[in-house]
């Protein structure tokens, strides 16, 4: 069992670069025999769910989705290769063919996940990209291959090792728009996917409960 769950700190890096967890201590065992902190957190920190509802007026909530879907195959698109050569990096149709030849087909009511080796730079600058320009630079999915995925596969969740389904670069998020649109939730900021097969495992997804949610920070599990 592989935890692909980042740890969440106020620190964590987010995709607008400002602070989106706070944590302070209402009791402490030293003062009160016990500790509780309150929590204030934006719905889309760390390893966190993107439900249909994020970027479709129409769509579910993360309260909403059918909890059969969150426990599925895991294939994993290993894209380390080419995002260490291009930080702006998408994850193409092509990708998606080559690994099937390698592998077979995405499994059906499965999750597909891009490896692109970007937890490394967790605590750094990388991990967002962020340039003189305020452009971010990161790997994503191409928009052609959400498409390929929603019109040619049987697949309910889209995962990244990033901060967000479109790359870095993206000022239109289409990614967002035709994956969430299509009803399908995506993960974002997995971690270890270096550490599960790229094909033959599960993944547990424990996405949390929020009436009404967009989305929100949950606990990722692999199994194999």
């Amino acid at each position: 069992m592989i935890d692909l769950t980042q740890t969440l700190t106020p620190d964590f890096p987010t995709f607008e670069g400002g602070p989106a967890f706070e944590e302070s201590y209402e009791y402490t065992f030293a003062k009160d025999g016990l500790n509780l902190k309150t929590l204030h957190y934006h719905e889309h920190v760390g390893t966190h769910f993107d439900a249909p509802i994020h970027f479709n007026k129409d769509g579910q909530s993360i309260d909403e989705i059918p909890i059969e879907k969150f426990v599925c195959p895991l294939a994993v698109i290993d894209v380390r290769d080419q995002a260490a050569n291009n930080a702006d990096y998408r994850v193409m149709p092509e990708d998606i063919r080559a690994y099937e030849q390698q592998h077979g087909r995405i499994p059906d009511r499965s999750c597909v996940a891009m490896l692109s080796g970007w937890p490394q730079y967790v605590g750094t600058e990388k991990y967002r990209g962020e340039d003189s320009k305020g452009v971010l630079h990161f790997p994503g999915f191409h928009e052609e291959t959400a498409k390929f995925l929603i019109n040619e596969r049987s697949v309910y969740g889209l995962g990244v090792d990033t901060l967000s389904i479109d790359y870095g670069p993206t000022k239109d998020f289409p990614v967002h728009y035709l994956w969430l649109g299509s009803g399908r939730y995506g993960i974002e900021n997995l971690t270890n996917l270096d550490q599960v097969p790229l094909a033959g495992a599960t993944i547990i997804a424990g996405a949390p409960k929020f009436k009404g949610g967009t989305g929100g920070p949950g606990r990722v599990l692999a199994v194999y």
